[in-house]
């Protein structure tokens, strides 16, 4: 998996040589599982617990028809994870992705983020769009976050008391949305992301010394935590669709 992981950040690299618009991970990548391997790992790169009350299992996650899918499901008798010193009870077996690239937002261009997402914002769920720094933390920037509360969130963290958050109301979540982030270097030190819904800006934050610094993609179906309990006693599911990522040199 590491040297996944190397050659991916790699290609990230020599791709953002070339001219502008050049493609990281094409909107192929769900179009089979041999296409998703390409670009993509499964769990989280750390393992299969984070900060919810679900554990990622290779078994929720589904590559059909271009969709990707991910799925969690009620379980009982896990062992808890551990997540910043706390213990949290499992509840749930689910789904996460993590692209093998590393993106950082670097002189040689920034990166255009898009897709189709279908995501529940059911109490208790907690689908979300996300990077996140491959060392230490932040960055975090959410581009795409629901949180059980009918909303959905766009966020960026400088610090985990600095972060600015937009929260808009999530219409007909029964039906795909697109979803796109503009990311683009600024002044040699921080990175500036536009959040578009839709196909509508709906509003552009600054990352505080992102410039330079190696992300993850991850694409993840959390439950509970930061959108309450209990959560669902049956299956949720979450897909993606024509999910594609661009370097820009612009």
């Amino acid at each position: 998996m590491l040297s996944s992981l190397i050659l991916g950040a790699a290609s990230t690299v020599l791709v953002a040589q070339g001219t502008a618009n050049r493609t990281v991970i094409p909107k192929t990548c769900f179009d089979s599982v041999a296409d998703f391997e390409n670009s993509f790992g499964y769990l989280y790169p750390w393992g299969s617990d984070h900060n919810g009350a679900a554990r990622m299992d290779k078994d929720h996650i589904k590559i059909s028809g271009g969709v990707l899918n991910l799925t969690a499901s009620p379980v009982a008798g896990q062992m808890p994870a551990s997540s910043g010193g706390k213990s949290i009870d499992i509840h749930y077996l689910s789904g996460t992705v993590y692209a093998k690239a590393h993106f950082n937002v670097s002189r040689t261009g920034g990166y255009d983020f898009m897709g189709d997402f279908r995501a529940t914002t059911t109490r208790g769920t907690w689908p979300a769009f996300w990077l996140t720094a491959v060392k230490g933390w932040p960055p975090e920037i959410d581009m795409a976050e629901w949180k059980g509360s009918g909303d959905i969130s766009f966020n960026t963290f400088n610090t985990s008391s600095e972060v600015a958050a937009k929260d808009v109301n999530y219409p007909k979540p029964e039906d795909f949305h697109s979803i796109k982030a503009e990311l683009r270097g600024l002044n040699g030190k921080d990175v500036q992301v536009k959040f578009y819904l839709d196909g509508e800006l709906v509003t552009t934050q600054v990352g505080k010394d992102f410039f330079g610094v190696p992300m993850y993609l991850i694409i993840d179906l959390q439950m509970e935590g930061s959108s309450g309990s209990p959560g669902p006693s049956g299956d949720t599911n979450y897909e993606v669709k024509n999910l594609e990522v661009l370097i820009s040199n612009t």
